[in-house]
């Protein structure tokens, strides 16, 4: 295999000395659990007859024998989002699986499973962000009856996977392996359905055409087909090793998809047999770059710069921005998936998928291929493909040249050098910006400020023809601690119209804007936050701000913010963003959020000096953004 890049290298050895002790006190928790023997033969004869008082004659005989594993199934089964619906079934494939290797399967628990598409824009996506450590704190829950060999987490989309990823690593001490059900066919072309947004928010066509339009768009069970934090999602547990290999984008309803699910459960059981593959060995630092290297490489998902830093640390791993932003400077753009392109996720495995950009960055240098997964010791197993014969499932090799380079390309000529996600930073803190799908003559932007604190507010204005000029649109108060950070995904076809008409538009908040973020440059995720003393509160119309994606700026030009007293939130927005629609529920969960560069959990407090930006610059020969441009 290739030598590993410099940098990639670098930035590992940085997160690993970093998280030293968090690492540490981690393995040693799972060690001791792991050491104090097999769950269920710790539980008393009632313990154990209550686990399965429920279960059929034949799973309570392989369980009364007290030598065969049991299975957790953790699922996250709801029938209101196509990508969980397949789950449905799932538990009595993956019970099937188990019962043909002698072992038993149980579902141990269920978890919350918001649809972001049907919260957008409404009071309930307050509750989006703050729903990931809830479904952590459910798996684990679900996991703690200690009755489990292993554990199966059925997941697919925004929130979800990273919280039954944060949940299972709880149990690390345990196999664990992730079973997705893979996306829905293509519907209309992504370009259409976004013309058709586009002219809904200029009113140039009525609210049943647009209905017709996202109907043509969502129409099946599955995941939705463009590229934005649920199939990022997919896309990270493959190269994390925690899926069987190449599973993420094979339709549900297929035979193909019930093979691969009834093999991830045997596998599962495999490595509970073994002794081996616990998750914790499976997640390390090595693991926790890959993954953001996979999803630089594939122009995914925003969101993740907050989610990944949750992630790792329920590892005991600390990374932060500054990681994210050096890796994507030596990460080739492999993939134009939607919306960093006109295809979907569907085209984009047609030529070639997961294996093919899995090969195509080992050999480059840029995966760490040495990591343990759950097929065993190396990266190697995720070149491969799946298939039947004959009724049986079979591994290929996947292809060696994409099938269409217009969607997927090879490390030696990428559609662009870097990964497209991008720290920028200033007088008006540090934030995230991803470029993979902006022009080059978009990326830099000075202009006065419109400042907002409602989605309502500024959409209102765009309607009124008030932003029919070169602006920096912010909108402040929509961090964690504010309101929950939600996404703000419905001011894109404004933002988008405004770039068209030919003014110089950019977008800065503290809130999120998905993996749907497109073609308009977007700062997002600024911390801190408004609400917690950030520079944003200190913001008024009419400043002059500058984004500069190319070189890493966030700043006001001719301002000191200083001088300034920090605007507080109008009180109908505090109140409104305090109850109604469950968010009364949370009111805890605001008051100690952590920030967003810090994952914006309340699962994981950040560690005291461990993730401040004093690292040594690297060598700007290498990462230098200024280079670069």
């Amino acid at each position: 295999m290739t030598k590993l890049n410099p940098v990639v290298a670098q930035v590992t050895d940085r997160i690993r000395d970093r998280s030293a002790r968090t690492r540490a006190d981690y393995i040693r928790r799972m060690d001791a659990a792991r050491d104090s023997g097999v769950g269920r033969a710790k539980l008393s004869c009632a313990n154990w007859a209550h686990a399965f008082a429920g279960a059929p004659i034949k799973d309570k005989l392989t369980a009364m024998s007290g030598a065969q594993p049991n299975l957790g199934i953790v699922t996250a089964y709801n029938d209101m989002l196509s990508a969980h619906q397949p789950f449905e079934r799932y538990p009595d494939v993956v019970r099937a699986a188990a019962r043909e290797v002698s072992a038993t399967a149980q579902v141990a628990g269920g978890t919350p499973a918001m649809c972001d598409g049907v919260t957008q824009g409404r009071p309930g996506m307050e509750l989006s962000l703050f729903s990931r450590d809830l479904i952590a704190m459910s798996a684990g829950i679900a996991l703690t009856h200690d009755a489990f060999d292993a554990g199966l987490m059925l997941g697919v989309c925004d929130k979800i996977v990273p919280g039954l990823f944060m949940g299972s690593l709880a149990f690390g001490h345990l196999p664990v392996v992730f079973a997705p059900a893979g996306p829905m066919p293509s519907g209309i072309p992504n370009a259409e359905k976004a013309r058709v947004r586009a002219l809904y928010a200029q009113n140039q066509v009525d609210r049943q055409t647009l209905l017709e339009s996202e109907i043509g768009s969502y129409h099946s069970p599955g995941t939705c087909t463009f590229y934005g934090t649920a199939n990022s999602n997919q896309m990270m547990m493959e190269l994390a090793g925690l899926h069987m290999p190449s599973t993420a984008f094979v339709h549900p309803e297929t035979g193909l998809r019930d093979a691969l699910t009834a093999a991830a459960a045997k596998q599962a059981i495999k490595m509970a047999r073994e002794g081996r593959g616990r998750m914790a060995d499976v997640v390390d630092e090595r693991t926790i770059v890959n993954m953001i290297v996979a999803l630089l490489a594939t122009g995914g998902s925003t969101n993740h710069a907050i989610h990944l830093v949750a992630m790792a640390r329920s590892a005991g791993v600390l990374i932060d921005w500054t990681d994210m932003d050096q890796l994507s400077s030596v990460t080739p753009l492999l993939a134009r998936v939607y919306p960093n392109g006109s295809a979907d996720v569907n085209a984009f495995q047609a030529a070639g998928g997961v294996a093919f950009v899995a090969r195509e960055l080992a050999q480059n240098g840029n995966l760490h291929a040495d990591v343990t997964t759950i097929m065993g010791d190396g990266i190697e197993a995720y070149f491969q493909e799946p298939s039947m014969v004959d009724g049986e499932l079979v591994w290929r090799d996947g292809v060696s040249e994409s099938l269409d380079l217009d969607i997927l390309r090879p490390a030696s000529v990428p559609f662009q050098k870097d990964g497209g996600l991008r720290l920028v930073q200033g007088d008006l803190g540090r934030a995230v910006i991803k470029v993979s799908a902006v022009k080059p003559e978009n990326r830099i932007v000075e202009a006065p400020a419109a400042v907002f604190e409602t989605q309502e507010d500024a959409l209102q204005a765009f309607k009124e023809g008030k932003l029919n000029r070169d602006v920096v649109l912010v909108l402040r108060f929509q961090g964690p601690r504010a309101n929950g950070m939600p996404e703000l995904h419905s001011l894109s076809p404004a933002l988008s119209v405004l770039q068209d008409k030919g003014f110089k538009v950019a977008f800065v908040t503290d809130g999120r804007m998905s993996g749907a973020s497109g073609k308009t440059p977007a700062a997002i995720h600024v911390s801190p936050e408004a609400l917690a003393g950030g520079p944003l509160a200190h913001v008024r119309d009419g400043d002059i701000i500058r984004l500069d994606a190319e070189t890493g700026v966030l700043t006001t030009v001719g301002v000191d913010l200083n001088t300034r007293p920090a605007a507080r939130r109008s009180e109908a927005h505090t109140d409104g963003s305090s109850w109604g629609y469950g968010r009364e529920l949370f009111g805890a969960f605001r008051h100690v959020v952590s920030t967003a560069e810090e994952g914006a959990s309340v699962c994981f407090q950040p560690t005291p000096g461990a993730t401040e930006h004093t690292d040594t610059p690297p060598d700007p020969n290498v990462v230098d953004r200024a280079v670069d441009a």
